[in-house]
């Protein structure tokens, strides 16, 4: 009873102060104080230091997966990464199995045929399509339906919602009644069968919701089993994201050959796949690994593919495939049958030797199977008479049948005495990740984690681009309800293209899509769709930002000929970067509106080009803001006089619109940048008429940019930083990787190296330019292969603690090169590194020895980092790459990889398709506690103990967590702020101040994953229904957190939710009321089911507290 006063009385007290705080969406400038209020005052006097429960810093350091049977760090300092011939298993061994083993349990075989269907490789997704897909679907109706023995599995809902939109009721039906008899299975049920090395949790979850709620609408299906047959490596984040969707079982395939004999010798082939952090087993997944090579038929029914190809009856003689070992299959027929039933269920037989239970698993597929008529016969009736031989042998002790991957699990489970919500000792638990896979000899699939970056930039973009979108139209789509002068808000043929960026990212997510594994014309099909998407979206938010910031919306006036507002770049193809557009000023004022899509209270450099020097920024509340003007250069020492670039900090509302003006004035206030340039040989100019530039030689001498935090020094000869602090040696520089010399080369998927990466060697001192200015200073240094920037702001805050980094990399002339950016410090890191997983946790690596220099390569999503006993270096990325660290101290990523032949994998060419690419990323440097730095010694010694300890166990610990700093500084990396710009500069409607719909900042470690506006029963329309995904992310306290400028505080997790339900809205959990309160479980991802209707019935203030309540608030 108390508790329940104490959330009513919660409740009462949060709605008093929104009814005081909030009129028509607008909470009260004066209050939050979102702006400068002089041109000298750049930032805010309210406190920036962050309030962090002590409570909230327990799970890092209690963290670590408890029970673990099996850690994969271990797992992979134990095997000896040899290779030897195996027999007819050549990456494993020989099986023996005495014939009674089965007398008093038969072997129950599963046979599980499916077709493995790429959207995208060698063919567009649409070709596809039209050339296999629909006839494997429309054949799949016609086929199943022959027998109702017969079974069939499909996974991607790209293809089939495609097909489903193009058959008729007649065929609806059958499908339905197929699902209901349990003839037709749907696995895993993502919009693609992601890869699991280079996506961000976001699109992740954003494709397995696309999918799923596309089967909830039109089949009312909810997936069991993950199926995951193709991905190169595994991730236990995907794991993670299937147990939160409801999933109880999955399947995986593409482990390091030595990893699948080491676990079929200890028969840890099946396993509950727990995560690294997790204190206990609510995490668990039951997992198959396939044993064999592949997942096409020679390696599934058993050990040796010889024998198992003569049961793939595609291959019948007279067909177009064949067996490579040249032993074709043969019809089954009476005179063959018992000869060709006991050949194949001794495979069965050994296949089963590997795993603790005597239910057999054996997939029947390969890529874009049972697309004719023909192949169904051939397999369907030659297998049934196999079985019906077998079953009808009660001495053979088997039991074979067809199946679905659930009937597998479901069999398994019984036998085991597993049951689906709990684990027992039977399986063991693993914890851990499959990177990096090789699937033969020294050949390491980790040259795709680079492979085509420009277009793993783009993903990232698209995806930045679409939360903040989807954020900001739910928001829109309430204000639009709200008068009929508004619902004019064209939220139809917004939402449309919500759905088709939401699916043209998930496609991205596919495994030969975001890997950059595709043909080219393939990967330019799926780039227009990005960058069509992109286009889109930016229409979305300006649409959405129009209805929110008006002052009085019965100003509303929507013109889709002409736009209210415009966004500040463009992009004018799928392949080319995007650049700013030029604001154009004069006396009157010019609006430019700042979107915040995070969810904290942001200070942020903002900058944007305007055509005139004689510029003056007011705040939101009409106060100077202190500019920077710097030079737009055409090239490396050319001036333009057509543009200038501006840049302030702005002060941001979460989730909120910050509304400036710009205007033309005779006399600016604004401070110019002044420039020095390093030049080979120094030419006497005449001077820029605004600019202040000095030309010199490049010298010995070092060139020096500081702030309040840091002071950089950097070579005068090339422009490379090489002192980070006046404690740490932090050298940057460039190297390149060739190709070996054998017959087989790196390519698209492969990282074949002719050795240690080779320096990148200028044989003339690339031209350097310095900028120093009060809002930040830079140093851009243009080499042949790579423009470098290294920028450093001078602001307090987040932003000022960490260097901005980017490289724009042009490798088109090259041959067989890659380039890769070296970080070298006076860390001792030892062998020891960390690499994010898809963003959402981190994993621990060891460089290994033992293994090839490709080996030691990595995945990294969003970041990586070294550390000692004093301090850590984290690399920050924008973008996915591959990241190692092969020597002590060092980080290295590939930027771009240019590769001139295939590598027998199956794409048939090179990666000669090369862009002009930008790479961005942070770099940041953070103190462990009790080492701060007093004078200009770091007193480790007094604490050489305690960290001798603290390193001790951090090098057995199977996690690790980043600092709040380097949560934060990653998500203002990947989610930056959204400028735009009113078309006019006159007969604009008046505008809030700021559009600010959260009271405050949520907790530092809560993020919004999405606020994703739910499709309605019917059409592609929006319902009165929107998912909200939030997660806390776990986080490491020992790193400083003092006067790290966040403007948040962390809670405990305490949060306010509505309609609790699993991730992808399809298990319910029980509901709870409006305003319950909760404390959400550290790096646990929740999603929220949220009844706009309700709400708007329940509330006033319409926006405000909808949003407050929606995204749980603490209140």
């Amino acid at each position: 009873l108390a508790e329940n006063n104490e959330i009513i009385s919660n409740i009462r007290d949060s709605v008093i102060n929104l009814s005081e705080s909030v009129k028509d969406g607008q909470k009260n400038p004066e209050a939050i104080n979102f702006s400068q209020g002089s041109v000298s005052e750049l930032f805010p006097s309210a406190s920036v230091l962050p309030a962090v429960d002590s409570e909230d810093c327990l799970f890092a350091s209690k963290s670590g997966s408890h029970g673990s049977g099996v850690q994969m760090l271990d797992v992979y300092d134990i095997l000896p990464f040899d290779n030897p011939d195996g027999g007819v298993w050549k990456q494993g061994f020989d099986i023996t199995y005495n014939e009674n083993e089965w007398n008093s349990e038969p072997l129950q075989v599963f046979v599980v045929p499916h077709s493995h269907n790429d959207p995208g490789w060698l063919k567009t997704f649409d070709d596809y399509f039209r050339d296999q897909t629909q006839h494997i679907l429309n054949n799949m109706v016609i086929k199943l339906q022959e027998d109702n023995r017969r079974k069939f599995m499909w996974s991607e809902i790209s293809y089939f919602s495609k097909w489903w939109d193009g058959i008729d009721s007649q065929k609806k039906d059958a499908v339905k009644r197929l699902i209901k008899d349990g003839q037709f299975e749907i696995v895993t049920g993502g919009w693609v069968m992601p890869d699991e090395a280079s996506p961000h949790y976001f699109a992740l979850i954003d494709q397995l919701i696309e999918g799923h709620q596309w089967l909830e609408k039109n089949l009312g299906v909810k997936p069991k089993s993950g199926w995951a047959i193709d991905p190169f490596g595994h991730s236990p984040t995907m794991a993670y994201l299937l147990k939160r969707a409801g999933f109880s079982n999955m399947l995986i395939q593409r482990v390091h050959y030595s990893v699948k004999k080491h676990f079929a010798t200890q028969k840890t082939l099946e396993f509950f796949w727990r995560q690294n952090w997790d204190l206990g087993s609510s995490t668990d997944i039951l997992c198959h690994m396939m044993p064999f090579y592949s997942y096409d038929v020679p390696h599934t029914c058993g050990p040796d593919p010889k024998i198992c190809c003569q049961f793939d009856f595609k291959r019948l003689p007279g067909g177009r495939v064949s067996c490579p070992w040249r032993v074709p299959p043969e019809a089954i027929h009476a005179g063959n049958v018992q000869h060709r039933a006991w050949m194949i269920l001794d495979q069965y037989r050994k296949k089963s030797k590997l795993f603790r239970t005597k239910v057999l698993l054996a997939p029947l597929g390969d890529d874009f199977r049972y697309a004719e008529s023909s192949e169904w016969d051939q397999q369907y009736q030659n297998y049934q008479k196999l079985f019906d031989y077998m079953n009808s042998h009660p001495e053979w002790h088997v039991k074979a049948q067809f199946g679905t991957l659930s009937d597998y699990f479901e069999a398994l489970r019984k036998e085991s005495n597993v049951g689906e919500k709990s684990s027992n000792s039977f399986f063991p638990v693993l914890s851990g990740d499959f990177f990096t896979y090789a699937d033969r000899d020294h050949h390491y699939w980790s040259g795709y984690f680079t492979s085509r970056p420009f277009y793993k930039r783009l993903d990232r973009v698209l995806e930045s681009y679409l939360r903040a979108a989807e954020i900001l139209y739910s928001m829109a789509l309430v204000q639009s309800s709200k008068s009929e002068k508004m619902s004019v808000f064209p939220s139809v043929d917004n939402y449309k293209l919500l759905t088709e960026a939401r699916r043209n990212l998930g496609l991205f997510q596919h495994h030969d899509a975001i890997t950059g594994t595709s043909k080219d014309w393939v990967v330019v099909d799926y780039g227009t769709r990005l960058f069509h998407s992109i286009m889109n979206l930016k229409k979305v938010l300006i649409d959405s930002a129009h209805i929110l910031i008006l002052k009085d919306k019965g100003a509303y006036n929507y013109d889709m000929s002409t736009p209210f507002l415009k966004m500040d770049d463009v992009q004018s193809s799928q392949d080319s970067l995007p650049r700013k557009t030029v604001i154009k000023l004069t006396s009157q004022p010019r609006y430019l509106l700042i979107y915040n899509p995070m969810e904290q209270e942001r200070l942020s450099v903002v900058s944007v080009n305007v055509n005139s020097p004689r510029v003056k920024l007011l705040s939101p509340l009409g106060k100077p803001v202190a500019v920077q003007i710097s030079a737009v250069w055409d090239g490396a020492t050319t001036v333009s006089h057509e543009a200038y670039q501006i840049s302030f900090v702005a002060h941001l509302p979460p989730l909120g619109l910050g509304v400036y003006q710009l205007l033309e004035v005779q006399s600016s206030e604004a401070v110019l940048a002044d420039y020095n340039i390093y030049l080979r040989n120094s030419r006497q100019e005449k001077p820029d008429k605004l600019f202040k530039i000095k030309e010199m030689q490049n010298s010995v001498d070092n060139i020096i940019l500081e702030n309040s935090y840091m002071k950089l020094w950097f070579s005068g000869m090339s422009g490379l930083l090489e002192v980070y602090g006046k404690n740490h040696q932090m050298k940057v520089e460039f190297a390149w990787y060739g190709t070996t010399s054998n017959r087989d080369k790196s390519g698209a998927y492969l990282f074949l190296p002719d050795g240690d990466a080779k320096p990148y060697i200028f044989t003339d001192p690339p031209t350097i330019r310095v900028a120093h200015g009060r809002i930040f200073s830079e140093v851009v240094c243009f080499f042949h292969h790579v423009t470098h920037t290294i920028r450093l702001y001078k602001v307090q805050g987040l932003e000022g603690q960490s260097l901005e980094v980017s490289n724009i990399v042009d490798i088109r002339g090259e041959y067989n090169r890659e380039l890769a950016m070296r970080i070298s410090s006076d860390i001792n890191s030892q062998n020891r590194f960390y690499t994010d997983l898809n963003g959402y946790q981190i994993q621990p690596r060891l460089t290994m020895s033992k293994l090839p220099l490709q080996a030691n390569i990595y995945p990294m999503t969003t970041m990586a980092y070294i550390q000692d006993a004093g301090v850590r270096l984290t690399l920050h990325s924008a973008q996915s790459l591959g990241v190692a660290s092969l020597k002590n101290g060092q980080l290295e990523v590939i930027l771009d990889r240019r590769l001139m032949q295939d590598d027998n994998r199956g794409l048939g060419q090179g990666v000669q398709d090369n862009k002009i690419t930008a790479n961005i990323f942070r770099f940041l440097l953070e103190r462990r506690h009790g080492t701060e730095v007093v004078g200009f010694t770091v007193w480790i010694f007094l604490f050489k103990n305690i960290f001798s300890c603290i390193l001790q166990n951090e090098e057995k610990a199977p996690v690790s967590f980043p600092s709040l700093l380097s949560h934060m500084t990653s998500s203002f990396l990947n989610h930056p702020v959204i400028p735009m710009s009113t078309y006019a500069d006159s007969g604009v409607p008046e505008m809030l101040n700021t559009f600010s719909p959260l009271v405050s900042s949520m907790p530092c470690d809560m993020h919004i994953v999405n606020l994703r506006t739910i499709q309605s029963k019917v059409n592609i329309e929006p319902s009165d229904e929107a998912t909200l995904i939030l997660h806390r992310k776990g986080f490491d306290c020992r790193f400083s957190n003092r006067d790290i400028g966040l403007l948040c505080s962390s809670t405990q997790g305490k949060v306010w939710v509505p309609y609790l339900t699993a991730e992808t809205l399809m298990f319910k959990s029980n509901c709870r009321s409006l305003g319950s309160y909760f404390s959400r479980v550290v790096h646990t991802i929740y999603t929220f089911r949220v009844i706009v209707k309700f709400i708007l019935k329940a509330a006033f203030h319409l926006i405000k507290v909808w949003i407050c309540w929606c995204v749980g608030m603490t209140m």
